[in-house]
């Protein structure tokens, strides 16, 4: 084999490396915004449930204007997605999710959303 060959081919595998390298990356940050868009998702899905609870009455199995007695579905305190945790008060819950991918500066991805009656709010923390 010529010299011309055998640089055409080293310069072939280091293109290659290159291009697989770039790959794994997007792949990468890909699943990291997507973790977070699902937490995001599951903690509005969640606060949606705890307003039903507060807005139900008492004897129908609510909370009757409160938050208190709220907890999470077994089923969805823990998803695909991530994992949730909740601190009930009489006119507020936060709930916290906590994601299954990494960011990028090596911690879990982190969410919280504060429910009060009138709404829900989510806060990116990482």
């Amino acid at each position: 084999m010529g010299q011309q060959q055998l640089l055409l081919i080293v310069l072939g595998a280091i293109v290659i490396g290159i291009a697989i390298v770039i790959g794994i990356t997007l792949f990468s940050s890909d699943a990291v915004s997507s973790n977070r868009d699902a937490v995001v998702s599951d903690l509005n899905n969640l606060g949606a449930k705890a307003i039903q609870y507060y807005k139900k009455p008492a004897s129908m199995g609510g909370g009757g204007n409160k938050f208190t007695g709220w907890t999470l579905p077994l089923e969805l305190d823990t998803t695909a997605n991530g994992n949730y945790t909740r601190t009930a008060a009489a006119q507020s819950v936060t709930i916290r999710g906590y994601g299954t991918e990494k960011a990028p500066n090596g911690n879990k991805i982190r969410h919280t959303a504060t429910v009060t009656p009138t709404g829900i709010t989510v806060v990116k923390n990482n």
